[in-house]
């Protein structure tokens, strides 16, 4: 029997425990709770791993943690990341600005298709990181080299992206503009821009993503600054907590940049997702 007060309804204790466990059950479907598990569980296993330990080289979390703090109180992560960026940043609005521009038209212009698609095809297709030597060649060791191999490798997956959403624009958004009368020029900014937003900055992410990788393949095999030097000198002097920290340390930057890029897309230009929450 439910417990009763005077002037108060009565409360049931299994209906409460429901209660309870329907919030519990909420909070862990959470999205945010879903991520924060799967990171626990891959720190986790780094930190086992690192104990058993798999190889004298590959120290646990809980060292290259220790380590990535220790860098962040000297400055030195710091100030390498602000040589890493510049050039990671250039080659990135390069790439986004030229690689949207050449994917739109790819997608309205027939001819321009078949002129462009083979050869951001074969770019995306082919091992990149053996043109660095070549430009190395040409340019020299210094920015212009790091800002074109981060452009080699984001620009053909925004390229490919930005012509695929301009491609797939549904027929009955055109048909619809085109019962209102709309112009070619309409068509493109009021219809096909709006419908091909969502793959084109699913393109931008994936285009952020293989820039970090440039701007460290730049720094590894050009020459050795930023967080790339971090890496190398001390892989060279056997500091693995020191070297993994900075290569963590780029995977959350990077995951902190697209989670900005997608924050900025929903902030901005999907109001109606933002809504849906």
């Amino acid at each position: 029997m439910p417990h009763t007060v005077e002037g108060l309804r009565p409360v049931s204790i299994e209906s409460s425990s429901r209660d309870t466990s329907g919030v519990v059950k909420a909070l862990v479907q959470h999205p945010l709770a879903l991520r924060l598990l799967s990171f626990a569980i891959a720190l986790g296993a780094w930190e086992y791993a690192g104990r058993l330990p798999v190889s004298p080289s590959f120290p646990p979390f809980s060292e290259a943690f220790s380590a990535f703090i220790g860098m962040l109180l000297d400055g030195s992560l710091i100030t390498a990341f602000g040589i890493t960026l510049v050039p990671l940043a250039i080659g990135i609005a390069l790439s986004a600005f030229v690689g949207v521009a050449i994917g739109v038209a790819m997608g309205l212009s027939e001819k321009v298709e078949w002129f462009g698609v083979p050869i951001f095809i074969v770019m995306q297709a082919a091992p990149l990181a053996a043109l660095v030597p070549l430009l190395v060649l040409a340019y020299g060791i210094g920015i212009t080299t790091k800002v074109f191999v981060v452009c080699i490798m984001a620009l053909p997956v925004i390229v490919l992206n930005s012509f695929k959403a301009v491609r797939h624009t549904p027929n009955s958004l055109l048909e619809m503009g085109e019962s209102f009368m709309a112009s070619r020029r309409q068509l493109i900014f009021k219809v096909v821009l709006p419908s091909a937003t969502p793959v084109i900055f699913a393109g931008l992410r994936l285009g952020l993503a293989a820039g970090f990788v440039g701007a460290i393949l730049a720094e590894l095999l050009v020459t050795p600054t930023g967080v790339g030097d971090i890496i190398t000198y001390n892989q060279s002097i056997a500091e693995y907590p020191k070297m993994y920290a900075a290569i963590a340390a780029v995977i959350l930057v990077s995951v902190l940049f697209i989670e900005l890029l997608g924050w900025s897309e929903e902030r901005f230009l999907r109001p109606e997702k933002r809504a849906s929450r």
